[in-house]
Order: C-alpha cells, then sequence, then structure tokens
C-alpha cells in the first residue's frame, strides 16, 4: 500500500493491486472515502468522491480538506498513479502540514 501524502492527518495512497480508472484513498481514523480521476485527452474532466465498501466515507471538514487537496493536487496525483503502476517507479512520500 504505497501512501503517498498525508494531508492534515488524512492519509492519502494506492492500494498495491489497483484498477482503473485511475483513482486514490483517503483515510482519516476509521473513515475511507476514493476519488476517481476521469480523464479525457490528459485532461482531468471529472473528480468523483465515492464511497469504499465497508468503511464509513470522509465527511465534514475532512471531506472538504480531502477535496481542496485533489483540487490542487490532482494531476500530480495521477502522474504518480502512472509512475507507480505502469513504469512501477518508486513515489515519494510528502507531508503537507499546511491548509492548501
Amino acid at each position: 500500500m504505497p501512501s503517498i501524502y498525508e494531508y492534515l492527518g488524512i492519509l492519502i495512497f494506492f492500494y498495491s493491486n489497483e484498477h482503473e480508472p485511475i483513482h486514490v484513498h483517503a483515510q482519516y481514523g476509521e473513515f475511507e472515502s476514493k476519488a476517481e480521476f476521469h480523464i479525457e485527452n490528459g485532461v482531468i474532466e471529472e473528480i468523483r468522491i465515492k464511497t469504499v465498501k465497508g468503511t464509513k466515507p470522509l465527511k465534514g471538514k475532512k471531506l472538504k480538506d480531502f477535496e481542496d487537496f485533489l483540487q490542487k493536487y490532482s494531476y500530480i496525483i495521477v502522474q504518480k498513479w502512472i509512475d507507480y503502476f505502469v513504469y512501477h517507479k518508486d513515489i515519494k512520500f510528502e507531508k503537507i502540514k499546511e491548509k492548501i
């Protein structure tokens, strides 16, 4: 399970056996949601926040923090997904303590 970011206590990661569409998971305590990136011609057209089966979804302030994070880091997340799953590269973990 490669972790790629921690943002204000939210752990943002991929599972090692991921599948398309490109997506990332976010966990805060017992809560977890995922964000799917819908891409056309190299442009992220939509980001959909979804629930993860068997878990309680992020809500309130932490969900908003995750959404804000995605707005700023979406293209970097997609590149990290491609680097890890397509090119089998190691990816760098980053801890971000300041609000975006």
